[in-house]
């Protein structure tokens, strides 16, 4: 794992740096699949990322995910992951574990995770009632 020190908010303003940073990535690490933040993310540092993600990883799947936050930015995705119960609680555990610069936030909440996961879940009648979902653009099948 590698982790980055950039200005939380800035990242518009670190461009170069942040992209320097991806190419690195990339030449020593080819994944099969890229996660990213939606593409229609309102934040600006989100946004730089996905850009960035698209940029840089060319031929790999990338599933871009959602972040509930003030924006009001969720959109229509149209892949969808069901999720049995208990990995919908460990995955909601595990985002208020990580993420702590984000534990002030008055939306960041095990409520509003598991909320999430289970209208995904009804979308996609997921028989636990939970689901990830993601925005997938482009998907390549090889045969």
């Amino acid at each position: 794992m590698q982790l980055h020190d950039f200005r939380d908010g800035y990242f518009p303003t670190h461009f170069a740096a942040i992209k320097d940073a991806f190419e690195s990535i990339a030449r020593d690490f080819r994944p099969d699949i890229v996660f990213t933040h939606a593409r229609e993310d309102r934040h600006q540092d989100h946004r730089v990322i996905s850009d960035l993600t698209w940029n840089t990883f060319r031929r790999q799947l990338i599933l871009e995910y959602e972040v509930p936050k003030w924006d009001g930015d969720l959109g229509q995705p149209n892949l969808y992951v069901p999720l049995s119960r208990s990995a919908a609680r460990r995955k909601s555990k595990a985002l208020l574990d990580v993420f702590g610069t984000q534990r002030g936030k008055d939306w960041f909440s095990e409520e509003t995770f598991l909320g999430l996961l289970r209208l995904r879940g009804i979308e996609c009648r997921a028989v636990d009632g939970y689901a990830e979902a993601f925005h997938a653009r482009k998907i390549l099948f090889s045969l």
